[in-house]
């Protein structure tokens, strides 16, 4: 009984989704398409924006910050482009990790993205409906979860992409709400299980930039958390290996303890920094 319903309920979703992506076109205007389409053999995206090989070449932990702030951009079918800015993410070490999917250097055909060149998208489905993107980095079996983003283009476009799989006479969701948690940002940029083992560096259809418009987060900037849904994986559930930008809004989940702490921690070091001038003499001083 519980298979057929939930068998019925993954139907329904399906078909509605597929109703109402139909009608996107209809009922919003387009978004423009930002760089033009790419010629065959070169990556899309402005090049002078768009992220290559260099940067996921890092260890996970790194590539993770190193993600916060960047924005990820996917190109409809029609042209369209949606993109959203990185402002939370979970890193995943890999097979001494166990709460990885690829604990011990378990490898199968679901994770195999996961022991890929750094870059490689890892897409897995969870609860049988929803989807999580993640980004392989350096390390055996690691990579990087992608949690939450804030909106930047398109967001009429997730809206409707988010409503589909949505009860019929929900509210409207606000910008913050789109995509601020893995399935949601899956949702609202379209994100589908196809996309599992492409490279993240030169697909045409999905890919990474920088903004100008904003520097490299600080670590003043950032939250170092333990990860969320891994309870059971005992002190690895401990390890604050979850970062996101502090007080955004698009955050999936807070974390005072730990927002306390690493605010405690960066006065600690603000203090050090100026005993350490107080009792260094400056150069000039030095005969």
């Amino acid at each position: 009984m519980a298979g057929r319903k939930r068998k019925l309920q993954t139907e329904t979703l399906s078909s509605r989704l597929k109703a109402k992506v139909a009608l996107l076109g209809q009922k919003e205007p387009p978004v423009a398409p930002v760089g033009g389409n790419a010629a065959p053999g070169e990556a899309a995206g402005d090049p002078h924006l768009r992220l290559g090989q260099d940067f996921f070449n890092q260890p996970c932990i790194t590539l993770a910050k190193a993600f916060l702030g960047k924005v990820l951009v996917r190109r409809c079918v029609d042209g369209t482009e949606l993109r959203g800015r990185i402002v939370e993410t979970e890193a995943y070490l890999g097979g001494e990790d166990k709460a990885s999917h690829s604990a011990g250097g378990k490898r199968t055909e679901r994770n195999t993205a996961m022991f890929m060149k750094p870059g490689t998208i890892y897409v897995y489905p969870i609860y049988g409906i929803y989807l999580c993107m993640n980004v392989s980095s350096e390390g055996e079996g690691a990579a990087v979860l992608l949690r939450s983003l804030e909106p930047l283009q398109g967001q009429p476009v997730m809206r409707q992409l988010r409503a589909a799989r949505r009860k019929e006479g929900s509210p409207q969701l606000k910008d913050k709400q789109l995509c601020n948690g893995p399935s949601k940002l899956c949702q609202a940029l379209d994100i589908p299980r196809r996309f599992d083992r492409r490279d993240l560096a030169s697909d045409p259809e999905v890919w990474l930039e920088t903004d100008p418009d904003a520097g490299p987060a600080g670590p003043r900037d950032v939250v170092s958390a333990p990860r969320v849904g891994i309870e059971s994986h005992g002190e690895w559930a401990k390890k604050p290996w979850r970062f996101y930008l502090r007080g955004h809004p698009c955050v999936s989940v807070v974390n005072k303890e730990a927002e306390k702490q690493s605010g405690n921690e960066m006065k600690d070091t603000g203090r050090q920094n100026v005993q350490s001038t107080e009792t260094t003499p400056c150069c000039g001083n030095i005969v």
